[in-house]
C-alpha cells in the first residue's frame, strides 16, 4: 500500500479518534453540571454504546495504517537516537501503544462492570493528554531537527 494512502487513512482515523476523545473530555464534562444526573447518565450510556461499536474499527484503521507507515521507517526506528525524527517517532509509537492499552483496559472494565464514572473520566483524561502529545510529536517530527 502506498505511503500516501497509509498517511491519509491514518490521519482520518486519528481525527475520528481524537475528536471523539475531545468531545468526551471537553464537551461532555462541560454540560454535566447543566443536566440532571439521570439524563446525563443516559447520555453517557448512549455515547458509550455508540463508541463501543465504532471505535474498534477506527482503531483498526488507525493502528494498521500506523504500523504500515512505521514499517517504511524501520531503518530509522532501528536507531532512534540517531535523529530527532527517529526519537520523536519512537516516543509517538510508545504513546500510541499506551493509548491502545488504555482502550483495552476500558473495554475489559466495561465488560466486567467495573467502568464507573470516575474510572472512565480518568481514562479519558489520560487518553486526551496522550493524544495531545502524539499530535504535537507528529508535527515536531518534521519541524524540530537537531
Amino acid at each position: 500500500m502506498s505511503y500516501g494512502l497509509l498517511i491519509t487513512l491514518h490521519l482520518l482515523a486519528a481525527i475520528a479518534f481524537a475528536g471523539t476523545v475531545f468531545f468526551e473530555v471537553v464537551m461532555i464534562e462541560g454540560i454535566r453540571k447543566h443536566l440532571p444526573h439521570e439524563i446525563m447518565r443516559e447520555v453517557e450510556r448512549a455515547i458509550g454504546n455508540r463508541a463501543v461499536r465504532i471505535m474498534p474499527w477506527v482503531l483498526l484503521v488507525l493502528y494498521s495504517a500506523g504500523i504500515g507507515m512505521a514499517w517504511q521507517h524501520q531503518a530509522t526506528l532501528a536507531q532512534p537516537l540517531a535523529s530527532s525524527f527517529g526519537l520523536l517517532l519512537s516516543i509517538k509509537i510508545i504513546l500510541a501503544i499506551s493509548v491502545f492499552g488504555h482502550f483495552v483496559t476500558a473495554m475489559i472494565w466495561r465488560k466486567r462492570g467495573l467502568l464507573n464514572r470516575r474510572r472512565s473520566q480518568r481514562l479519558h483524561l489520560s487518553i486526551f493528554c496522550h493524544v495531545l502529545a502524539i499530535v504535537i510529536l507528529a508535527k515536531a517530527m518534521f519541524y524540530l531537527p537537531w
